[in-house]
């Protein structure tokens, strides 16, 4: 099959790219990443913080990507190579269309223990689940988190095997609607417990005594997980986006719907911690211990726990289903554009990278915990090589070759396709040629440091 002739897929319209892509941007980060960062680095400061760059440098990289997506009807690599055929641009494309490859194996391993809490919840042993060592147990056996691994792995597949329209769009259409729900039903029932109200204060208002320089750079590094920049999911979504559908006004539409589930994730988690702790945020613990250690057991605190739990459980299964959805399609498309293979073949191909890689993550506390690289478990050095190293060049590459390549003159023309005014186009002129790569050569940086140990964040 000849790529010249390959009819390209298209998502149905703007409700389609939006619940898409706000599918692939609200996912695990939101969930528990951002509330535990926050409740890290100052509370509603770090909100403050967070909402003012998602809405300068978080839009302007989703303008562009989209943008250049759109274009070029191209994934990342194709995009690229539009532009010319030099190093630096084939580069720029292949960091972009890597990325998905490399977090979508780990991010499959999570999904398959929240698949695996979700079952303990629905067959009515929340209660176990509470018990100081159950999760250190689960995750090191290596056989359970393998199998729950598999389960979520084969789920996605079958969604991307079935297309854009048929599988991400419909299933983006069934299942953000009902993650809306489920949030504010479990953030209502979280913000009214005894003691919770000094949690929601902490998380809302902003406190400028608890700013540090930290606070920026944590902010920054959840801004790229959280809105899915910089990992070529936005350039494939583009390049699925008709042109008489505004960019400007999609970005915006996920822009708002991914900080409003980041909020009521922390109003859903830090209430309802502050409450079960009496008062102490330092019970809001890193990552995968605040979702699987700390929130069963305040669940289990609490009347109807079950209930909640079952709630969370899925909740949090449909974030990490879309999102994961979101990454794997984004390398399916690559290797449909790069090596003119037939959706079928690219997605075997996928799932094939993801079992390999996956299963290192998978048993990186189990079987292999003896292996570290650069003293981390594979799924830890699979997130850092990621998100702070990998996706903060791909943000460069971005700036680059748009502000070089391109010009910022030929992205505003295809964001005012069809539209009468480019509104926020200063503000993307100004990040896009000046700020954008300042923020992330930051992140790199400070990230790098920080693994080995040169700064302590």
């Amino acid at each position: 099959m000849n790529s010249h002739n390959h009819k390209r897929s298209s998502f149905s319209g703007k409700l389609g790219f939006v619940l898409s892509a706000a599918g692939a941007s609200v996912g695990l980060g939101n969930i528990w990443r951002f509330p535990y960062l926050a409740a890290k680095y100052g509370g509603g400061i770090f909100l403050l913080v967070y909402i003012i760059l998602a809405l300068t440098f978080g839009y302007t990289m989703i303008v562009a990507e989209t943008a250049i997506g759109r274009m070029t009807k191209k994934s990342p690599v194709g995009a690229y190579h539009t532009f010319g055929k030099s190093k630096w641009l084939s580069f720029g494309g292949w960091i972009n269309a890597i990325i998905p490859i490399l977090i979508v194996p780990y991010y499959s391993v999570i999904g398959g223990w929240v698949i695996k809490y979700l079952v303990e919840y629905l067959t009515g042993h929340g209660h176990a689940l509470a018990t100081d060592g159950y999760f250190s147990a689960f995750i090191s056996n290596g056989v359970s988190t393998e199998l729950c691994f598999i389960v979520f792995s084969l789920c996605t597949l079958l969604i991307i095997y079935a297309g854009v329209r048929n599988g991400i769009e419909r299933v983006s259409k069934i299942m953000m609607p009902i993650l809306v729900v489920l949030s504010v039903v479990i953030a209502v029932y979280s913000v009214t417990r005894p003691g919770a109200l000094a949690g929601v204060k902490y998380f809302l208002v902003p406190n400028p005594e608890n700013f540090s320089w930290m606070t920026v750079v944590a902010a920054m590094g959840q801004m790229f997980y959280s809105l899915s920049i910089a990992m070529g999911i936005l350039v494939t979504f583009g390049s699925y986006m008709k042109k008489d559908v505004s960019i400007e006004e999609s970005t915006k539409n996920v822009e708002i719907f991914d900080t409003a589930i980041a909020i009521m994730a922390g109003l859903m988690i830090i209430p309802a911690v502050f409450a079960f702790s009496g008062g102490d945020p330092d019970t809001l613990q890193a990552g995968p211990a605040l979702m699987f250690i700390t929130i069963p057991k305040v669940f289990d605190s609490m009347g109807m726990g079950t209930v909640v739990g079952i709630l969370f459980f899925l909740l949090v299964l449909f974030a990490a289903m879309t999102s994961s959805i979101a990454l794997t399609e984004s390398a399916v498309s690559t290797f449909e554009d790069e090596l003119g293979w037939g959706r079928k073949k690219a997605t075997v191909m996928i799932g094939i990278i993801m079992l390999a890689l996956g299963t290192l993550s998978s048993l990186g506390y189990g079987p292999l915990a003896a292996v570290e690289i650069i003293g981390m478990q594979f799924l830890d050095f699979f997130d850092f090589l990621t998100n702070s190293v990998m996706m903060p060049i791909a943000a460069i590459a971005t700036c680059l070759l748009v502000s070089r390549v391109i010009g910022v003159k030929g992205i505003e023309d295809e964001v005012l396709h069809g539209e009468q005014s480019f509104k926020r186009k200063k503000i993307f002129r100004m990040m896009i040629q000046y700020l954008g790569p300042v923020f992330a050569v930051i992140i790199l940086l400070s990230s790098v440091a920080n693994a080995f140990g040169w700064i302590s964040m």
